[in-house]
């Protein structure tokens, strides 16, 4: 019988491999628990400075509420990997641990949703908020120099009515010298002519005034735009930052609609519709039917040449009103946390050691469920006295002795011991022996 529990030499060193890992094991469990304490203890650290980015009373009373949730992360955080460390090793069937990770990917996800992203508002926040202030910027600029473009295209079309308008007086001026009716002089054609004229003078001052006008909306505009660049990022509390930031947004958009109200598109495109449709025919002064009849002629030439100017002109302003107008850009103001999440690709490290300190127990999770299957694997094949240490087998001698002595059978308690000494001799030789 004996021989039967005999170990081979492979047996003796997998048994000493396993007790080997169960030394490494019980030196690790002196401090694991403080370990994960303090992982616990940061990520709520890290918590309570995120959600009191979301709170937007200072009182005692938001305080408290931040800090009863992030306690609550804490130990959750704790317990959570606490029953994992201990449960996830120790069970053997793939039912069982299967079932436990499944628990373990809900609880991760619940440890994200809780705490993870609470701990990125906290680390990344107030970049995620400037971020968010120079991606505003940008959409302010595109605005602006949009408006300013069209209103530039606009003021354009000052050198196409001054073109119509020197047509117009050349016309004139050669019927006052004859060359149009054959009447030298001022007469009816003359004064369709400077009529029209001078209708054009006018829409061409018009848009000559509105030059100023547009150059100095868009100077102010880059000023402010200039004011909110320096705002994204100056040192200090981004919260202030972002106060003064929304004021100088509604100043812009305001100067992008005085922009866009400064284009004189539509004014000249009304203009050139009225330019042929409201002409005010003089009676023909001819003093004779023929005289009249040429001047009639002439008048309604006049005329067709103006229709044909004026679709030219219309055309050019409508091609100016149907260029895209600039996109509406809102400010809108949010807090770090919600501004992490929106900007979440540009903070990818920040979202790692977020979501890194509250997982990192799963990997000794799984570190601890391979050392233990080593050791059971080191163990198989061995029966229970063979795996006894020096330790362990006097501490059995010393139970029997204390438990035969406290049922009164000293007799039997000194036999026991008596017979003991020799099997304990043995088995202290054969311990020498497998370490040999």
């Amino acid at each position: 019988m004996a021989d039967d529990h005999n170990l081979t030499r492979a047996e003796a060193r997998g048994v000493r491999h396993a007790r080997e890992l169960e030394t490494h094991l019980n030196w690790l469990e002196t401090f694991s628990g403080t370990a994960l304490g303090v992982l616990a203890v940061a990520s709520g650290i890290y918590t309570y400075l995120g959600v009191s980015s979301l709170l937007d009373e200072n009182g005692a009373m938001s305080v408290f509420a931040a800090i009863a949730y992030s306690v609550a992360v804490s130990v959750g955080i704790f317990v959570f990997w606490s029953y994992l460390m201990r449960l996830f090793p120790a069970v053997r069937t793939a039912r069982a641990r299967a079932g436990l990770l499944g628990a373990m990917g809900l609880g991760s996800l619940a440890i994200i949703a809780m705490s993870s992203w609470l701990n990125a508002a906290a680390l990344a926040g107030s970049a995620a908020v400037e971020q968010h202030l120079a991606e505003t910027v940008q959409d302010y600029q595109s605005a602006l120099e949009r408006a300013h473009e069209i209103a530039l295209s606009g003021q354009a079309l000052e050198r196409d009515v001054a073109r119509v308008r020197q047509s117009f007086e050349d016309l004139s001026e050669q019927e006052a010298a004859g060359s149009l009716s054959g009447l030298a002089g001022r007469g009816a054609v003359f004064r369709v002519l400077r009529q029209k004229s001078a209708e054009l003078t006018a829409l061409e001052s018009q848009i000559k005034a509105q030059t100023p006008l547009v150059e100095n909306a868009f100077t102010e505009g880059n000023t402010i735009l200039s004011r909110m660049r320096a705002l994204t990022v100056e040192p200090g509390p981004v919260e202030a930052r972002s106060v003064e930031f929304s004021e100088a947004a509604v100043r812009l958009q305001g100067l992008i609609t005085q922009l866009r109200q400064l284009s004189v598109a539509q004014l000249v495109e009304r203009a050139a519709q009225d330019l042929s449709a409201s002409v005010v025919l003089p009676e023909l002064d001819g003093r004779t039917e023929e005289t009249r009849s040429d001047q009639a002629a002439t008048i309604t030439s006049v005329l067709n040449v103006l229709a044909s100017r004026a679709a030219t002109l219309e055309k050019a302003a409508q091609n100016v009103a149907s260029q895209q107008a600039p996109s509406e850009v809102t400010y809108t103001p949010i807090s770090s946390a919600d501004a992490v999440i929106l900007y979440a690709r540009n903070f990818v490290p920040s979202w790692a050691g977020a979501i890194a300190i509250d997982l990192l127990p799963a990997v000794l999770v799984f570190i601890l469920a391979i050392t233990h299957a080593a050791i059971r694997q080191g163990r198989e094949g061995a029966s229970i006295e063979d795996t006894l240490t020096l330790a362990e087998l006097r501490a059995a001698v010393n139970a029997i002795r204390d438990v035969e002595g406290a049922l009164g059978h000293p007799d039997a308690a000194k036999q026991t011991t008596d017979d003991s000494a020799p099997h304990a001799s043995d088995k202290v030789s054969e311990l020498k022996g497998k370490s040999a």
